[in-house]
């Protein structure tokens, strides 16, 4: 029996060991996740092809398609906005969706396993599932706040429409103007105009200052649900109501995951079609308002402005949505397609989710901002002044908008409800890159303890997101996120498409893709291959050069980080991107021969490469040969390594 400790660290980071022919035929009955009609009976297969395909539509179709695509619309010229996002989706979203789904069915491995293609690059791979580990701490919070807020619009009225039975400071949501007397005659100080016009005084309007306000659902936000502290450096107690709503959240994901695939396939026939219902109820319920027709105007009508194309960051944010929305590079699409059949038309599905991902953020633009432009026509401002990206629109102009609806707690439940199914299905994937990479890692000894180690994850990731629940806990989400789901990101996808296209060889890619949906013309790959060898690369370069030469420290509102949390934000970051020389350097370490030979054979497939199953390996992946450096190649006669 295997002992664990720093010898089985080692076997997961470096050794990636896979289950031997007795392992893959042993237990086919005694695995939960495991069907008696599966393909692979060791790994397990998915159920149908349609559980797969609403997973990836899940995980594809995230809370970044309702509260970040539709401001980048309006903020990017409206409807002149789709042209470059369509064009990323063209030239980097589905030649990188098409080429990491690919890359993961073809070998049903995940994210870590899946290099044994290249193995020097093989930390790409840990660092795909390090990110999700983070970005799954942080992700289970952001659900924790729609929980809460589900559980409080069940009240009429909703209690973000009326501050008198939660706030000690004073519910006035007038806007207070001030005179700068300091500019009007000299004296030091900002006076009321209302205690000056009591006292028959005027203030010329070019001294009139309006006061910041905070809206009624911003105080909510701020005290109530929160509990926020003023900075970083106060972190305050544990917030227990969202520690609740974040416990709730990881039951609910541990319950789903519990039986792996076979389980989770099951419930995303509700998580992923549910926020289509309630976005089609939201857009006929939106359209039907006074002052809908100025916010949807305002988002992609009449207004589009198309000189906007001229600047460089319509550009960038184009490519950054489509990579971020697409969850390009983050192990989830290798991870779910590895559970495929391997003959599955992968070549199809990227098709469909890549469209139907971007379709969806179209359509949610709609339904968000009809109701918006409603609440800017009810407050008498430009919708300009009411449309927000992030947490402002999900829990503070949203809410404040469907609480100025009738039946506003319908509404409200109807919507926060959509917010924890959408991000439920981002965090099966996430938890499941996870499981995959220890299942890859050690196939015999977890391979029928799948729903313990899921459960494990959870209580580990629960504990780990306490930080997140406390007064400070914002600033923790807004940290990880900033440093652990930006970049990073841009750097391991860059690093895969060069490794796959560059040292394995493009064209043995495409021959192992036409193992699984059969042989394309010459012309078929035209495309995909000036994407892979040239387009794609040349902008992930220039987006991740762009994204690091403007790169700032983040901040919350206007609320600064101290030192050493920025600090630690380049920590995580470091910790993630660590493990990708790391493990480069130990694979250079651990081989024989002269410095060229180590390189070469580090550069070379393994020798168990190829399809899991030696009924797919065929002539190709058939039998290894020894070459003259003692190094084990594949046997590949119609390719050619570029």
């Amino acid at each position: 029996m295997r002992k664990y400790g720093l010898n089985g660290i080692s076997d997961l980071v470096f050794k990636n060991p896979t289950a031997s022919d007795e392992e893959k035929n042993a237990g086919k009955n005694q695995d939960a996740h495991v069907g008696t009609g599966d393909e692979n009976a060791d790994r397990g297969n998915w159920s149908s092809k349609r559980e797969y395909m609403l997973s990836m539509i899940g995980y594809a179709v995230g809370l970044g398609n309702v509260w970040r695509f539709p401001y980048l619309t309006y903020k990017h010229g409206g409807g002149a906005f789709l042209i470059p996002y369509v064009i990323m989706l063209s030239i980097a979203g589905l030649p990188l969706f098409f080429m990491e789904s690919s890359f993961g069915q073809f070998c049903s491995q995940g994210p870590i396993n899946v290099w044994k293609a290249v193995p020097i690059l093989q930390g790409v791979g840990i660092t795909m599932m390090l990110v999700s580990t983070f970005v799954s701490i942080y992700y289970n919070v952001i659900i924790a706040y729609s929980i809460y807020y589900l559980f409080a619009s069940f009240q009429y009225p909703l209690p973000w429409s009326d501050c008198s039975s939660w706030s000690d400071m004073d519910c006035n949501i007038t806007a207070t103007e001030y005179c700068n007397m300091t500019s009007f005659n000299g004296s030091l100080a900002a006076v009321n105009r209302s205690v000056m016009a009591d006292g028959n005084q005027s203030c010329p309007d070019e001294f009139i200052v309006n006061a910041p306000l905070q809206s009624l659902s911003e105080q909510y936000w701020d005290v109530v649900a929160l509990q926020r502290t003023s900075s970083m450096d106060e972190m305050g107690p544990v917030v227990w109501h969202l520690a609740l709503c974040l416990l709730l959240g990881w039951i609910m994901i541990g319950a789903a995951l519990f039986k792996g695939i076979k389980s989770s396939g099951k419930v995303v026939y509700f998580t992923a079609t549910f926020p289509y219902a309630v976005l089609l109820i939201l857009l006929i319920r939106g359209v039907t308002l006074e002052g809908a027709r100025n916010g949807i105007e305002y988002y992609i009508g009449s207004q589009s402005n198309l000189t906007k194309l001229a600047e460089a960051e319509v550009w960038k944010d184009a490519a950054t949505q489509i990579f971020f929305s697409l969850s390009i590079a983050w192990g989830g699409l290798t991870a779910l397609a590895s559970y495929n059949k391997f003959h599955n038309n992968c070549y199809k599905d990227s098709i469909i989710v890549c469209v139907t991902n971007c379709s969806t953020s179209i359509f949610a633009g709609f339904a968000i901002f009809s109701i918006l432009g409603h609440m800017a026509h009810v407050y008498g401002r430009p919708v300009s002044e009411v449309a927000q990206a992030g947490f402002g629109l999900a829990f503070i102009a949203y809410p404040d908008a469907l609480s100025k609806l009738p039946i506003s707690p319908l509404w409200s439940i109807l919507f926060f409800f959509m917010l924890i199914t959408l991000g439920l299905d981002s965090q099966f994937a996430g938890i499941e890159v996870i499981t995959t990479c220890l299942q890859d890692a050690y196939p015999k000894i977890l391979k029928s303890k799948r729903g313990p180690i899921t459960v494990i994850i959870c209580v580990v990731l629960f504990l780990l997101g306490l930080p997140c629940v406390t007064g400070a806990g914002i600033y923790w989400v807004n940290l990880i996120d900033t440093f652990c789901a930006g970049w990073i990101l841009l750097v391991a996808g860059l690093l895969e498409v060069f490794g796959l296209s560059c040292i394995y060889g493009g064209n043995r890619f495409v021959k192992d893709i036409e193992m699984m949906i059969g042989t394309r013309s010459a012309l078929f790959w035209i495309w995909w291959r000036a994407c892979w060898f040239f387009i794609t690369p040349v902008v992930l370069l220039v987006i991740l050069a762009w994204s690091v030469y403007t790169f700032t420290a983040p901040t919350y509102g206007s609320v600064e980080y101290p030192e050493w949390g920025i600090a630690l934000g380049w920590c995580m970051t470091a910790f993630c991107l660590m493990w990708i020389p790391v493990v480069a350097v130990w694979k250079l370490v651990k081989a024989s021969g002269s410095p060229w030979q180590r390189l070469k054979s580090t550069c070379l497939p393994t020798e168990d490469w190829g399809p899991y199953l030696e009924r797919h390996r065929g002539e190709r992946y058939g039998r290894a040969r020894m070459d003259d450096s003692n190094v084990y190649v594949i046997s590949n006669k119609n390719t050619t390594r570029l």
